[in-house]
């Protein structure tokens, strides 16, 4: 029954074929088509409300990237997403209310690795987000959708923990009390970000808001940087947004959820190499203020998680999911952990950044 429903789907691309589950994705169902060069997704309107914004966003930059990737002398079928669209000339198809579906070109002999393994791998994930940054450039990031509102506003997020303390729906308040404590003892540096932005310090940039190392695809042969994927979270914003976060998940010596937080740190030798191959994609256009807030935009997305993990655990696990009761305060105790390590690395972290911009 539901083979013949996916192939009544495909056929609205104009492609008769089977197909098998693919990737790991969390938020979206992924699907490989038989035997041609397509995969066929999902996308999760519970998250992504609004899926024709997300898809008109996803049109539009990756139209723009076509044409600068044409320029210079690449290949776009390989080094963006492209989009396929139906015999109507749409970018998806909504067969029935709540379930919209889409088709792109499968990238062949490409892989994505889920966990740091070197400096170098880490400084060609840097390179590829920079570029992907400096391509969208000259992009009007205020044309984009926003896509899931308020995402990156962390001032928002400290209401919403506050609210959680207060509510306090799972009776856990009293019992992460440490936790509580060190999070809003540092909330009036919080909206540094959004001041600069609103002075015209930082400008309006487009952001990925993803910025996992799994989100970048390799060439399977010579292990460069090919293509940023996963792009339904692109929206306007700042490039610290995506700095820091990428720096969050990719410069840290220990997973999300990890218990023992003695084996939780910053890696600094991490985040020279990522930060080294970013500036270097990014010199071109990346602003003074910018430069300078590189290393606080890391405490500020790590910070930014943190509390939205404590929040979802004072609320009772309503948003994150979770495979045993304590795991998003694991999560969060690990992410206010960095915190801690960043502020006691800041001067290190700030000299690299100038050492690095001299060059």
């Amino acid at each position: 029954m539901m083979e013949s429903y996916f192939q009544n789907v495909l056929k609205q691309f104009n492609i008769e074929a089977n197909m098998d589950e693919y990737g790991d994705g969390h938020i979206n169902e992924t699907y490989r088509i038989k035997n041609q060069p397509y995969l066929l997704q999902r996308v999760n309107t519970d998250i992504f409300k609004k899926p024709g914004e997300v898809m008109e966003n996803i049109e539009n930059v990756t139209e723009h990237l076509r044409k600068k990737i044409t320029a210079a002398g690449g290949d776009p079928d390989r080094e963006t997403l492209t989009l396929v669209k139906t015999v109507d000339g749409k970018t998806y198809v909504e067969p029935e209310p709540g379930r919209v579906f889409r088709v792109y070109k499968f990238i062949e002999n490409a892989v994505s690795y889920n966990k740091v393994e070197s400096a170098e791998q880490f400084y060609n994930v840097a390179r590829a987000f920079g570029k992907f940054q400096n391509m969208l450039a000259d992009f009007p990031a205020e044309k984009l959708y926003e896509t899931i509102p308020e995402f990156h506003n962390t001032p928002n997020r400290v209401n919403q923990l506050r609210e959680a303390i207060q509510n306090d729906a799972a009776k856990r308040a009293a019992s992460v009390k440490e936790e509580i404590d060190f999070a809003l003892a540092r909330v009036e540096e919080m909206d540094a970000v959004l001041k600069a932005m609103a002075e015209g310090l930082v400008p309006l940039r487009v952001t990925h808001n993803d910025t996992k190392l799994n989100n970048v695809m390799f060439d399977i042969d010579s292990n460069e940087p090919i293509c940023v994927v996963d792009l339904d979270t692109v929206m306007p914003g700042s490039m610290l947004y995506d700095y820091g976060d990428a720096l969050r998940f990719g410069a840290s010596t220990a997973d999300e959820d990890e218990k023992d937080l003695s084996k939780v740190w910053f890696d600094l030798e991490l985040f020279k190499s990522f930060s080294k191959g970013y500036i270097e994609e990014m010199k071109e256009v990346i602003t003074e203020k910018e430069l300078e807030l590189l290393p606080f935009s890391a405490k500020l997305m790590t910070y930014e998680c943190g509390i939205r993990f404590l929040a979802d655990y004072l609320n009772g696990d309503v948003y994150f999911k979770v495979h045993y009761p304590e795991q998003n305060l694991d999560r969060a105790r690990t992410q206010l952990k960095l915190v801690a390590d960043m502020e006691a690395k800041m001067d290190e972290m700030m000299q690299i950044i100038k050492e690095i911009a001299a060059k």
